[in-house]
């Protein structure tokens, strides 16, 4: 079943020609490193150091305020352990929940081995007909429940933003046409324009990781991946409950 972060009352009308617009959704993606010495503690230390850390997860997953989802990486990268999808309406929240993280005694013993902050926004190209999966959610993110989840950075070349709408248009069409060919991966694009180095964050979730390369083998064919700068790196990773998250790290 999907989970869903309900938007503040004032925001929750959907956006429209004399609408207030719906209120956009502040997003983080996080990926933590454990250090080395943190696996040499004692079994019982390194348990309470999980439970602590745990305990800020669940304090901070407030309806109507922030949802957090967690993510395991171990084996997946070298250079990660853990993620973490935060899905908010504040700056304040991310940085202030990151802040009680890192206070605890497990977070002494992390580094961020990647930080991504991004923002819902629709989109301007049109989408066509709705489909499950790969529609504009108008501000508004849904995860899905997948097991996993694909996510990386992007950035588009400058030539793009310098060709005429009309042919942008045609060239998304034919891309999105093909995200429709894969109805088992979701797709969330959000936006980082200013805010961040990226200028999207892309986030794929699916039960289904053979379907995940084929599409973006797929998608490798298209005139439009000629005007992809940068996309890279990737992060795979396996959706757990945080207790599991935090046990598979030792």
């Amino acid at each position: 079943m999907a989970e869903t972060l309900a938007a503040p009352a004032e925001a929750a009308k959907p956006e429209g020609k004399n609408d207030k617009p719906i209120q956009r959704q502040m997003i983080g993606f996080t990926f933590f490193k454990v250090m080395p010495e943190w696996r040499r503690l004692p079994a019982a230390e390194r348990a309470e150091h999980k439970r602590l850390f745990a305990e800020v997860l669940a304090r901070w997953n407030q309806p109507g305020r922030l949802l957090s989802l967690t993510y395991s990486t171990v084996g997946l990268r070298p250079d990660c352990d853990m993620a973490l999808w935060r899905i908010c309406y504040s700056v304040d929240d991310l940085s202030e929940m990151m802040a009680e993280l890192l206070a605890t005694p497990l977070g002494g013993y992390l580094q961020v081995a990647n930080n991504y902050i991004s923002m819902t926004k629709r989109s301007q190209y049109l989408i066509g007909h709705e489909h499950e999966g790969q529609h504009d959610s108008r501000g508004a993110i849904r995860p899905g429940g997948q097991k996993y989840i694909f996510i990386y950075p992007f950035w588009k070349t400058r030539a793009w933003y310098l060709l005429p709408q009309p042919e942008r248009q045609r060239l998304m069409t034919e891309h999105i046409r093909i995200g429709h060919l894969y109805p088992r991966v979701k797709l969330n694009t959000t936006y980082s324009f200013g805010i961040d180095d990226q200028e999207f964050v892309v986030a794929f979730e699916s039960n289904f990781p053979e379907d995940f390369l084929d599409l973006v083998q797929q998608l490798r064919e298209t005139e439009i991946s000629a005007y992809t700068l940068k996309d890279t790196p990737i992060y795979t990773c396996i959706r757990m409950i945080p207790e599991a998250m935090l046990d598979r790290l030792g």
